[in-house]
């Protein structure tokens, strides 16, 4: 009688064929994520450089409007009162203009969707309701002292005869505060959103970005 052996071993032999079939579907899931994050690095620096020159756009504006006030002269809307005050605005726009239009600026301008110069509260946030709209124009815009700039006025709600440096005149403890603000949509330069819909995502091809500066007015020697 044969003894009992147990049940036979069976020896299980790998394909070369089948790992390479397998690594070639892990390699298949693994491109998109790997195309999305290279994709997204690369995207992320190109908007960062637009971002930044927004940002130095709307320094120099708030600064020139800061420094201007309501643009001299004993403050009110009266009559030989803040003798310039109809150029402060168009002087700031003209400068924010300046730096979108620089050399080596890569923003181009059919994308600023607003440019706004508004008053700002005491912790420099934009509550008050009042400001000054200006939109981009494809041809180009006129100032009253013929200087030619790419926007223009909107609805213009905070004047600068009203703006004032000296404490108390609308804060108890500090001066008028202006700020300028711009909304630019950001076109996509990579295929960044099809390698997101790759992966489930949604592929937006633009994004919104906006940048403010608030500066508060700047002392003069005249007494307002």
């Amino acid at each position: 009688m044969t003894p009992w052996r147990g049940a036979p071993h069976i020896a299980v032999i790998s394909s070369p064929r089948s790992e390479r079939g397998q690594t070639m579907v892990e390699f298949s899931m693994l491109v998109p994520v790997f195309l999305v994050l290279l994709l997204g690095m690369l995207e992320f620096g190109i908007a960062f450089n637009h971002q930044l020159t927004l940002g130095y756009a709307t320094r120099e504006g708030a600064r020139i409007g800061a420094d201007l006030v309501n643009g001299g002269g004993v403050l009110g809307c009266g009559t030989g009162q803040s003798p310039n005050a109809a150029n402060v605005d168009q002087v700031v726009i003209e400068a924010v203009d300046r730096v979108l239009t620089s050399a080596g600026s890569p923003i181009p301008l059919s994308q600023v969707t607003r440019i706004r110069i508004f008053q700002a509260d005491q912790s420099g946030g934009d509550t008050l309701g009042k400001d000054n709209d200006w939109a981009y124009v494809a041809s180009a815009y006129t100032l009253p002292d013929g200087t030619k700039v790419n926007f223009s006025p909107g609805t213009q709600t905070w004047g600068a005869c009203n703006r004032s440096n000296v404490v108390g005149h609308t804060y108890a403890s500090s001066v008028d505060s202006i700020g300028v603000s711009i909304s630019y949509t950001y076109q996509m330069n990579t295929p960044l959103s099809s390698a997101l819909r790759l992966i489930g995502g949604a592929g937006a091809s633009s994004l919104a970005l906006t940048d403010v500066t608030v500066m508060q007015l700047n002392p003069t020697s005249v007494t307002n």
